[in-house]
């Protein structure tokens, strides 16, 4: 008996498509554990490395879910796919957002978040290319109010702040601190989140 070899659906970095038909692609590759759809152009995920990506990811989701501790109302989410429009679909390392009539952002029918987030904070490493070119750009055409990127290489945070319809870069104050217009008390120190103390993090949190 002749085996029969079925192709899995090709979805490769460079490709151009539609929202929906990249939707449909990455949803029949189960092998491809991330993949985005930024301005019609697919960008897919290379393995993640350890201090490049997986331990800064880690003191980011930390930081958001320490918050949450004492600040009921928002929700904190990892890689979760954001719709926004026909060429744009996201899967940002961390979003934090509201739920409800004065939020920004809807939970769909088909359980992924569509329309913009509150905030958003991706971790730069291989991705620093389109994080703060392209995806910056439709993060700011689409609404996402405060956008935080931790660029691995030169091993700095960068936040900036929808003012006007156009991205602000905000600069920490005397302290090292940069504090949330989004959600107030959420302070990010960010000589200490680059060094990694876990607990300076968390007591800069009001």
């Amino acid at each position: 008996m002749t085996a029969i070899t079925c192709n899995p659906t090709p979805l490769e970095s460079g490709d151009r498509m539609s929202r929906e038909e990249f939707h449909r692609r990455y949803r029949e590759r189960p092998d491809i554990k991330k993949a985005e759809l930024v301005e019609g152009v697919v960008y897919v995920a290379s393995p993640v490395r350890l201090n490049q990506h997986g331990r800064p990811h880690a003191l980011i989701i930390g930081w958001l879910s320490t918050y949450l501790i004492a600040h009921s109302g928002p929700e904190v989410a990892d890689n979760s796919t954001i719709i926004f429009d026909d060429g744009n679909e996201f899967q940002p390392d961390a979003i934090l957002f509201r739920i409800g009539p004065n939020a920004s952002a809807t939970i769909g029918e088909d359980d992924y978040l569509h329309g913009p987030p509150e905030l958003v904070v991706e971790v730069a490493g291989s991705s620093l290319a389109y994080d703060l070119h392209d995806k910056k750009r439709a993060y700011e055409r689409h609404g996402v109010a405060e956008y935080v990127v931790w660029e691995i290489e030169g091993n700095t945070v960068r936040w900036f702040r929808l003012e006007g319809g156009k991205y602000r870069e905000v600069a920490p104050d005397a302290d090292g601190i940069v504090e949330s217009a989004q959600f107030p008390g959420l302070r990010l120190d960010v000589p200490a989140i680059l060094a990694g103390d876990r607990q300076r993090v968390a007591a800069a949190i009001r």
